[in-house]
């Protein structure tokens, strides 16, 4: 059987859907998988021992669509058993309905009747979910279940790591904290002065350890503002920031933990290991990207479990409107509020009284 697994999005959605591959290898050992995504994302899943070949592309050229008509007629020549479409955008939607494959396997939002279904097996989303590893992860196993039974059910996605033939000495001997410093996007980073404050605080706290920032490499000028909010910058280890994403694998995996804002480091960090301080966005839905809390090195904050009732009339159609302006709901999720809860955590993870 030969599958193919589609997800062009970001490193997160990438790594959580990877953990499909090993469902799939463990449930049907002689299968072979492929892994279709864009080519930024490849180092969360280059050593990954259940993906057998990962087709990867630009993201910017898959929009043009005499590539995205090439790439379909390379998945078509690939003859696939299946094709699981996590993804379930237009990109993927056409690859799956152009393929010639046996089954594909797809989310759908509504039944629309027309006469482009790009899938034979249409999977729901979750309305909820009760699982450990948060309602993404229970969608995407459920969707791979629906196309293939599965026997055993793995949650828990991992990266699989080269072995570095010499060793990185850029944080020398302190123990590391890693920052996430900001989100993936301006309304999924925390305030820049909130972040600075944490991260004084921090440096109070633990002055045994080195602090390293983590953030896009285009973030570089954002990332700059809160280091100058910084009042101990020795504490701050610039030359340890890794821009490049196989090296920062190397690098957080010798983390003693992560604190960032929700996103795809901290996916990263639970793949391998790193005890997680999660700082949601105010319009996030907390139960479908939180993962293993059940777990005691990982925690999180949403402002919606400090201040639940700031939310009590808030629907869909608002929390759109948070998104487009979250920084009245960002202000009340201040330092203090944060601290309340990091301080005491950090302390139980760096086992300092």
């Amino acid at each position: 059987m030969k599958v193919l697994i589609i997800q062009n999005k970001r490193i997160g959605d990438v790594l959580l859907t990877s953990v499909l591959a090993e469902n799939i290898k463990k449930n049907y050992p002689d299968s072979i998988v492929h892994f279709f995504c864009y080519d930024y994302t490849v180092p969360v899943i280059r050593y990954n021992i259940f993906i057998d070949q990962i087709i990867s592309v630009d993201a910017q050229s898959l929009k043009k669509i005499p590539v995205l008509l090439k790439y379909c007629r390379k998945v078509k020549r690939e003859n696939y058993d299946l094709i699981l479409d996590p993804y379930a955008k237009f990109q993927s939607k056409l690859m799956c309905y152009l393929s010639g494959a046996t089954k594909t396997a797809g989310f759908i939002r509504k039944v629309k009747k027309t006469s482009f279904q790009p899938y034979t097996i249409k999977v729901p989303y979750k309305s909820s979910s009760t699982m450990d590893c948060g309602k993404t992860l229970d969608d995407r196993v459920s969707l791979c279940d629906a196309a293939l039974p599965l026997k055993t059910k793995i949650y828990q996605p991992k990266i699989y790591l080269e072995e570095l033939e010499q060793p990185q000495n850029k944080t020398e001997t302190k123990p590391i904290i890693i920052i996430g410093v900001l989100g993936s996007t301006p309304s999924k980073s925390l305030p820049k002065e909130t972040m600075a404050d944490i991260i004084n605080r921090t440096i109070k706290s633990f002055p045994d350890h080195q602090i390293v920032f983590n953030y896009a490499p285009h973030q570089k000028q954002e990332a700059a503002e809160i280091y100058d909010l910084i009042e101990n910058k020795k504490a701050v280890n610039e030359d340890a920031y890794e821009p490049d994403l196989d090296k920062f694998l190397h690098l957080l995996k010798e983390a003693d933990v992560l604190v960032s804002n929700e996103g795809g480091a901290v996916h990263m960090a639970k793949a391998l290991e790193v005890p997680t301080f999660t700082i949601f966005s105010p319009f996030i839905d907390k139960a479908t990207w939180n993962s293993f809390e059940n777990l005691p090195i990982h925690t999180s904050i949403h402002l919606r479990d400090q201040r639940p009732d700031l939310y009590q009339n808030v629907d869909r159609k608002s929390m759109k409107k948070i998104e487009s302006e979250p920084i009245h709901y960002y202000r009340q999720l201040d330092a203090n509020m944060i601290w309340h809860k990091l301080g005491p955590y950090l302390n139980l993870i760096l086992k300092q009284d």
